[in-house]
């Protein structure tokens, strides 16, 4: 594959419950991407930013205060405000390709859906720019919620991250099974947008159908080597 300008700079957005492998595929495919030749941009969300990294650890750290919903998401909004301006839209108007790991739709999901919010309170909150902006495309990654979160929960014990990023880990199945359905509803009200990878089986074929997700904007992108 021979990558050109006219490739244009994309922006995906790659979601899912705890434990889908949404990170490890996001590692594959930018190395892909930048062994064909595409600048890449990778980030994340909460903590994309200096100012996000310090709401991060106020919103994952597990012995930290309750907080509240509502301010849970209004924190959610002012990491994405912050992001979108330090972040994301420069680098996509300087042309660059951007991979964020969790965006708009992960507070849909995990707010809305999850804490009972509802979609309405979190889309009010995104009508204004910059946070009216939108990716071009989202890569869902679909597991059973108990399955992801087991996943998830061995990789925190494994790599020390109990107390310091497990909030959302510690919450019971019933919230992170309302989080995956709140996925799958907003998938299919935008088919257009959204490709959903079926996260359960191996890394290799997980990347293929990422891949096969992509194929229409980079034909060949399988044939590069990472």
């Amino acid at each position: 594959m021979t990558a050109t300008a006219s490739d244009g700079a994309r922006w995906i957005t790659l979601e899912g419950v705890e434990g889908s492998g949404k990170s490890t595929q996001l590692r594959r495919l930018s190395e892909r991407l930048r062994a064909a030749g595409i600048d890449v941009a990778v980030t994340r969300e909460p903590g994309g930013t200096p100012i996000g990294a310090r709401i991060r650890s106020l919103l994952l750290k597990s012995d930290g205060p309750p907080i509240n919903s509502l301010t849970e998401l209004l924190l959610y909004t002012a990491d994405r405000a912050q992001h979108l301006t330090e972040v994301i839209l420069p680098a996509l108007e300087g042309g660059e390709t951007v991979l964020c790991d969790r965006f708009l739709d992960a507070t849909l999901a995990y707010q809305g859906y999850g804490r009972g919010l509802g979609s309405g309170c979190v889309l009010d909150l995104h009508r204004q720019p910059p946070l009216d902006r939108r990716p071009d495309r989202t890569l869902l990654f679909d597991i059973d919620a108990a399955v992801g979160l087991e996943r998830a929960r061995e990789r925190n014990r494994a790599a020390g991250l109990d107390v310091t990023e497990g909030r959302f880990e510690d919450e019971a199945v019933e919230f992170h099974e309302r989080v995956r359905a709140g996925y799958l509803e907003l998938a299919a009200a935008d088919a257009q947008r959204f490709r959903i990878i079926d996260a359960s089986d191996t890394l290799d074929r997980v990347e293929r159908s990422v891949l096969t997700a992509l194929a229409d904007w980079w034909p060949g992108l399988d044939e590069v080597e990472r």
